[in-house]
């Protein structure tokens, strides 16, 4: 029988992006274990940083979904979850969305979690994701690096803002642990916790994490 495959969609059209999300889950392959497949969505926009973008690629994602007959898992690789209910709907097998996943991963770590996000205009479209999952009262804060998604994905200086907003949240908003508000975040999760002392997510390791039990277990 062949390794079951679990396809992990970044719905934006940057290479790099999928570049970071390949290196970040590398540690997730094991012998004989789900084969983790990256793909990049040709038709998504350079990065999605409004509603709007976020909207443009739902009926593209359910159509690489429902068009895929082989895949055990699908993993959308947004920190906004674009298409998650509309992909779900296109397949019986599971589909994860890294931000539902990256909180409810927290909120196993500790008692509160703050989100370090992209950009100011991120953070509405977050809020009303965490007010529709009931998850409001254990947020301790969202707080932006004012940088782009190619920033972020490539960007020196990266880190050090990171680590400056990652402080705040921790020492005055009073996180427990920290949750990388977007897919192109991923590098730096290992310096980040170094540097804060906390943990600190990566929402897409948490949603492949998540997939590799659920694929695990039915193929078992």
């Amino acid at each position: 029988m062949s390794r079951p495959s679990i396809l992990v969609i970044n719905p934006n059209s940057n290479q790099l992006v999928t570049r970071g999300l390949e290196d970040a889950l590398k540690p997730l392959g094991f012998e004989g274990g789900p084969e983790i497949i990256c793909k990049t969505l040709a038709e998504g926009p350079y990065g999605i940083e409004s509603q709007a973008d976020a909207e443009s690629v739902t009926m593209p994602l359910r159509r690489m979904v429902e068009s895929d007959n082989s895949s055990a898992a699908f993993i959308i690789a947004c920190y906004s979850d674009p298409g998650l209910h509309v992909c779900r709907e296109a397949t019986d097998r599971p589909v994860f969305g890294i931000a539902e996943c990256g909180v409810l991963t927290a909120l196993a770590r500790a008692e509160t979690f703050g989100v370090i996000a992209i950009a100011q205009r991120s953070i509405r479209r977050h809020m009303r994701y965490l007010r529709q999952m009931g998850q409001m009262d254990r947020l301790s804060g969202e707080r932006p690096l004012n940088m782009s998604v190619a920033e972020t994905a490539s960007g020196e200086g990266t880190l050090a803002r990171m680590i400056e907003v990652g402080r705040t949240l921790k020492d005055e908003d009073g996180a427990g642990v920290i949750v990388m508000g977007c897919a192109g975040m991923a590098r730096h999760r290992r310096s980040l916790e170094q540097a804060l002392g906390i943990p600190v997510i990566d929402p897409t390791q948490a949603a492949v994490t998540m997939a590799l039990g659920t694929v695990q277990f039915a193929h078992h």
